[in-house]
Order: C-alpha cells, then structure tokens, then sequence
C-alpha cells in the first residue's frame, strides 16, 4: 500500500453489508502525519468514502499513517495499537468496536 488513501480504499472493500444492516454511522479517520482525513460513512447496508473531515462522525479514529496501514494489511492489531497509544478514539468509543464487524480482515 503506498497511501493513506489507498489504506481506506482497502477498508471499505473489506466492508461486510450484512453487519451494516440498520446502521447509520459516520466513522472519522483522522491521520495524523499526513494531516488528513478521511470518512466512512455506514448506512443502511452501504459504505461510503469521504475525503476530508466529517463534522457528523460518531466515532473518529486519530493515528498516523504507518498504523493504519498496519490496521488495514492486518500486521498491527487495532486493541493493541489502542493500548499503546499508537490509537486515540475521540466519540464514541464503543462504535470503534463496531469496526471489526463492519470491516473485517
């Protein structure tokens, strides 16, 4: 993977609909080393990609690029990069949990 942006497209082909059923939520993705931002946007069995900040995320996700990267290919694990420091939630929290679900590896 060569981009942030190409990590988040990677994301949203993981995207599992089924988990996504009844749901309308804006996941932010703040990255920090790059200074930019990205959305994904969930509704209704839908995944949308948004570039730039979304004031309506329930849920924003602040790292830099290396760990989403890490996230994404699925070397660097999400709860351990949290735990670490390496990941901040801002929102929701328990949204962040939803991920896993909605985007699985």
């Amino acid at each position: 993977m060569t981009s942030v942006a190409d990590a988040v497209k990677k994301m949203q082909e993981k995207f599992n609909p089924t988990a996504a059923q009844g749901l309308d939520l804006v996941f932010g993705f703040d990255i920090t080393d790059q200074d930019q931002a990205y959305a994904l946007i969930v509704k209704d069995g839908t995944c949308e990609l948004q570039e730039g900040e979304n004031p309506d995320a329930n849920c924003t996700l602040v790292m830099d690029s290396e760990t989403l990267k890490g996230i994404v290919s699925g070397e660097t694990d999400g709860m351990q990069a949290f735990m670490s420091g390496q990941l901040r939630v801002e929102g929701d929290m328990m949204l962040s949990m939803k991920l896993s679900e909605l985007f699985p590896g």
